[in-house]
């Protein structure tokens, strides 16, 4: 009997149901692929914003990652939302001691309603101790504006901050470009082996609760599923796109409401 891959999330959790743990879930077995979870903070929020943020005490962190990798196959960690930097920290460390074969990093700093979901000296943390550990790191403007100090107002500008992250140490920096203005959407990916675009037409939708947790999580099922990181990235955008497509039509909540996981890839 062949062991079964594992995607394991180490995130925050939504009650909600939209973004953190359960988005990534939700891509995981969308997209064929057996999820665990890690879950490093508890959140109060919905599709109108954020009105709580509860951390995991780090030891209870580090306890849920023993946990796991120990009996199960995983093949790739996507980490999203760190509560505190004592689970930054602890992550890092964590990572160092029982290394995987890929790392995701999603460095989730701000949800999308702009409620900031991490204090500044834990963003510091995931600069210095958890970006060159990635096999792939995954910012939006705002978090690579953050952790570059570079602004960030073009594809071009998306470029150089990836370029800068990609100089920490990180296997490759996926720089995305949703927040940026026209009608497509440009995504930077930058790697030791060069620079590549990718564009997609932007979907009109207020639907986009947890898509940056769906594409780094895509991106994580698909380096189970056995593809190299070029084509796995590719594959998640094209996931991501289908399902903001397939969400716009969606009515939960009265905010920026999800994606629809549903669709397959």
């Amino acid at each position: 009997m062949t062991r079964t891959g594992v995607m394991l999330t180490i995130a925050g959790s939504d009650p909600s149901g939209g973004a953190g743990i359960q988005a990534d879930l939700k891509t995981a077995a969308a997209l064929g692929v057996y999820g665990a979870t890690v879950v490093t903070a508890l959140t109060a929020q919905n599709t109108l914003g954020v009105t709580g943020v509860h951390a995991v005490p780090a030891a209870f962190v580090r306890q849920q990652y023993e946990a796991v990798v120990t009996d199960l196959d995983v093949r790739a960690v996507k980490i999203g939302m760190l509560g505190s930097v004592e689970v930054v920290r602890a992550v890092a460390a964590m990572l160092r001691e029982r290394p995987v074969p890929a790392v995701v990093l999603d460095p989730v700093m701000v949800a999308t309603s702009g409620d900031r979901l991490v204090p500044e000296d834990a963003a510091a943390a995931i600069r210095e101790l958890l970006v060159p550990l990635a096999s792939l790191v995954t910012p939006n403007v705002p978090e690579a504006e953050v952790l570059t100090g570079l602004g960030i107002d073009s594809p071009d500008d998306l470029e150089a901050a990836a370029r800068a992250l990609l100089a920490l140490g990180p296997g490759a920096v996926l720089a995305k470009g949703g927040h940026l203005d026209g009608d497509r959407c440009v995504d930077v990916l930058v790697s030791a082996s060069g620079v590549r675009r990718l564009e997609s037409p932007r979907v009109r939708t207020r639907n986009t609760h947890g898509t940056g947790c769906t594409l780094s999580s895509a991106i994580a099922a698909y380096l189970v599923r056995g593809d190299d990181l070029p084509d796995a990235v590719t594959s998640a955008k094209d996931y991501l796109t289908r399902a903001l497509v397939a969400g716009a039509g969606l009515e939960l909540g009265r905010g920026s409401g999800p994606v629809d996981h549903r669709v397959h890839g």
